[in-house]
């Protein structure tokens, strides 16, 4: 118990990663555990379609040619693995990190994740994998899938670490944003900063009783804390605010503000890791402390 999981690969994002893990770290007292994972056939495209005018020799010999090749490209991706991991340990060994711990694993990057999740405090992440398109700034496929399964606080990495000062809660009344007080007014992670509790939407009794009861429970924990409930779009409403208040963290509940709860992780989430430059520390409704 008590580490985090730094999912490390070749994106811009790994030295991000890295950095967020070592701010993490310091403010908690957490070890830092780093993974990679590599695919369980690195590289491999569509299977070849093996069904066509090949005598049985020729066949033959092409499956053993296709299996050396895979078995080489997996020996390459391990030692690939493993030159990432040895340099994100360097880099938090030289942030004055001690005792960080490399895993490096082959298959699925879910089944790793769930392996290493029960001792893990939170799981950090790049915005975008080294295989996702960045012109068109589309989210990196295994974000979504690790947001929608793990089951502690995941922070997804900005593009760039900017030590934290102020943080922004994207506040309403469901159960993923509790989680998230709760987790802040316990924890060490967010001790020093200002907090700014905002709620896009239209006020109420009911939100207005909930946002002040939130508030003073942060502030019995020693924090700073300023309340703002403004009309709007949340997408519009949480990025102008972002911007507004200085923001260098947001964070949010993974299925909160969404009227569309179908989707993956809600649409106001995807939209706001998306356009915001800070990192999103992201809390599910059953996430465990």
């Amino acid at each position: 118990m008590d580490r985090i999981i730094a999912l490390i690969d070749a994106s811009p994002y790994g030295e991000s990663v890295c950095d967020h893990a070592a701010w993490v770290a310091q403010k908690t007292g957490f070890g830092v555990d780093l993974l990679h994972v590599v695919a369980h056939r690195p590289g491999a495209g569509a299977p070849l379609d093996l069904t066509g005018n090949l005598t049985l020799g020729a066949r033959s010999r092409l499956m053993e040619s296709l299996a050396r090749h895979d078995e080489e490209s997996a020996k390459l991706a391990r030692e690939r693995g493993r030159v990432l991991v040895d340099a994100a340990r360097a880099r938090l060994e030289s942030a004055g990190l001690s005792g960080v711990q490399a895993r490096l694993r082959t298959g699925d990057l879910l089944e790793a994740v769930r392996e290493v999740e029960d001792g893990a405090r939170v799981l950090i992440l790049g915005k975008r994998g080294e295989h996702a398109d960045f012109a068109r700034l589309h989210l990196g496929s295994n974000l979504e899938r690790v947001v929608r399964a793990a089951h502690r606080p995941v922070l997804v990495a900005a593009r760039a670490f900017t030590t934290p000062q102020r943080a922004l809660i994207a506040f309403d009344t469901g159960r993923s944003v509790a989680k998230a007080i709760d987790h802040i007014a316990k924890g060490r992670l967010f001790a020093g900063m200002t907090l700014h509790l905002l709620h896009a939407g239209e006020e109420s009794t009911q939100v207005r009783s909930a946002l002040e009861a939130a508030a003073e429970k942060l502030r019995a924990a020693g924090h700073s804390v300023e309340t703002a409930i403004e009309p709007g779009e949340p997408e519009a409403v949480i990025a102008a605010h972002v911007g507004e208040a200085g923001a260098d963290v947001l964070v949010m509940g993974a299925y909160g503000h969404s009227r569309i709860r179908n989707l993956i992780i809600g649409s106001t989430t995807t939209q706001m890791i998306r356009a915001c430059k800070v990192p999103v520390l992201l809390f599910r409704p059953d996430t465990q402390e």
